[in-house]
């Protein structure tokens, strides 16, 4: 039984873990096409903070986080600039690892490539298409939602709601689906695209179906903890959900979600709203334990403005800390 108190509700919640002395959890990893902005930077310290701290009452963690390493936004810088999908993401996990090691956040137990797992990836999806719970289209294999009776119960929204602010990555494929709400398993490859074999056609997989068959793979069925930013909470994590209901297997047994990075003005930040500041960039004028301290100086659910005045703030916080070691 793990305890835990809430700052926010001012409770202590018990948590029982699945294996005793032992928290297995996953956190969804990067995409790799580009440099981590500072809401990824957020998201591996907030459980970097929390794997610290069950390992320090005893416990013993695996902390499972991915590499996205085929994705629709690689391929489309891939192509924009004309250079191999592979460099593109070796390059920029090297960044990822670079700057995770910077801000000392510890590297996860293990670090699956979604590219390693394809073929675990088709023979899922094969089984949901023999339940009758996903089928075929002219671009690819979609999940049949209203096959999950308990579809939605993650975000704790209407179906109409969950599409209206369904986070930042476009809806694919809607002129094939049966129901706005399903989702792409499998992505039919265009020429020059990368792709994989599957019986229903040469394709890639789709968003959601990476991290439940990573995640079921390495930390079995009714694993302990699921993380990732609120923007996840829907669509990817009750997609991720709902692939593994259909199939009748047990998911994660608790969900922790954390709030985002924003600008002065109060917005996420996110490269689609072009106001992302980088990790590498704040390591070269800040020290890297400036960005810790000011992350630990608020909730982990509540936003976090990140600026000149809040970093300057976190480096002087830091001295006085340094002078009271020193002394």
């Amino acid at each position: 039984m793990l305890r835990l108190y809430d700052t926010a509700t001012r409770e202590v919640r018990e948590l029982a873990l699945r294996d005793p002395g032992v928290v297995s959890i996953y956190l969804c990893g990067p995409t790799v096409y580009g440099p981590p902005h500072l809401g990824h930077g957020r998201a591996t310290l907030v459980y970097d903070v929390l794997r610290r701290y069950l390992e320090w009452t005893g416990l013993q963690v695996r902390l499972v986080s991915n590499i996205t390493d085929i994705d629709d936004k690689i391929i489309e810088r891939a192509q924009r600039e004309s250079r191999p999908w592979q460099e593109i993401t070796t390059k920029c996990e090297r960044v990822w690892f670079d700057s995770m090691e910077a801000l000392n956040v510890a590297r996860p137990t293990d670090v699956p490539h979604a590219t390693e797992y394809v073929e675990q990836m088709v023979a899922m999806i094969g089984e949901l298409i023999a339940a009758d719970k996903a089928y075929v289209t002219d671009d690819g294999v979609y999940l049949d939602v209203r096959s999950v009776p308990d579809y939605g119960l993650l975000p704790h929204q209407s179906i109409d709601d969950m599409l209206s602010g369904g986070g930042e990555r476009e809806v694919y494929g809607a002129e094939h689906k049966r129901h706005p709400a399903d989702f792409a398993l499998w992505k039919l490859s265009k020429p020059g695209e990368p792709s994989w074999p599957a019986p229903w056609g040469d394709g890639r997989p789709g968003w959601h179906s990476e991290c439940v068959v990573m995640s079921l793979d390495i930390l079995g069925e009714g694993f302990d903890l699921h993380c990732g930013g609120m923007d996840l909470k829907f669509p990817h994590h009750e997609n991720e959900r709902a692939q593994a209901v259909a199939l009748g297997k047990r998911f994660a047994n608790h969900w922790m979600h954390h709030g985002f990075v924003v600008d002065a003005e109060g917005e996420k930040m996110s490269k689609s709203l072009g106001n992302v500041n980088n990790v590498p960039d704040l390591l070269e004028r800040y020290d890297p334990r400036a960005y810790r301290m000011l992350l630990l100086q608020a909730h982990y659910r509540s936003p976090v403005s990140v600026g000149q005045d809040s970093l300057d703030a976190a480096v002087k916080a830091l001295a006085g800390l340094d002078s009271f070691a020193a002394r």
